[in-house]
């Protein structure tokens, strides 16, 4: 892992980081629904699990884009790192809470998917907030299986120099004949205006209906 120091001084984006950083800090949201029906299908014909490639697939998108990577130090010097990893939850049924934990990313889904495996084999059963220790290079993704969502809102008003994105999706649902998977993204107005997180959410589509490539 590695944090790169950012030039704010040649970024186009300069005025636009301060304005939402320290004027009128912002961070803001949008809930999608990915068409997961050829994900679904070539996952099933595979025998992998939907969890993990969901995670796979939202970490290779944040991993292609400098402005989901970002984050500021204790002196407030934006750096970003070179490579994130997804920190996700796993819920354990016996007694009704859920556990952070995290896995290497890797692009390679299958070196991904085994890496995800053997977490899941030594710390799944580990019960409190974190499974293991956490580490800083890591972003954060959830899941609500329970329901589908037609919005999610997360309430923090001690982020306000939280660049991180942050990641829920829910429960998939059938719909005019396709499966449809709600995803809510959570970003800094600071580092991600809107034509970056419409650019992330189609290219996660995209990756979704190309799943036949990577998988």
């Amino acid at each position: 892992m590695s944090k790169i120091p950012f030039d704010l001084t040649t970024w186009n984006r300069k005025e636009h980081f301060h304005h939402y950083l320290n004027t009128v800090s912002c961070r803001y949201g949008m809930t999608v629904n990915l068409d997961i029906t050829l994900l679904r299908a070539a996952l099933k014909k595979r025998n992998y699990k939907l969890y993990p490639a969901v995670i796979h697939l939202l970490s290779r998108c944040v991993n292609q884009h400098k402005e989901f990577r970002m984050t500021l130090d204790q002196d407030d010097q934006l750096y970003y790192f070179d490579l994130l990893n997804p920190s996700y939850t796993i819920f354990h049924t016996d007694d009704e809470t859920f556990s952070s934990t995290w896995t290497q990313y890797d692009p390679s889904f299958p070196a991904f998917y085994q890496n995800y495996l053997d977490d899941m084999q030594q710390y799944g059963n580990n019960h409190g907030m974190l499974a293991r220790s956490p580490r800083e290079d890591c972003f954060d993704i959830s899941c609500l299986p329970w329901a589908t969502f037609t919005e999610f809102h997360l309430d923090l008003p001690d982020a306000r120099r939280f660049l991180l994105p942050i990641f829920t999706f829910g429960k998939y649902f059938k719909q005019d004949g396709k499966i449809l998977l709600p995803l809510s993204v959570q970003v800094h107005h600071a580092v991600c205006d809107g034509f970056h997180l419409c650019r992330f959410v189609n290219e996660c589509q995209q990756l979704a209906d190309q799943c036949e490539a990577w998988l």
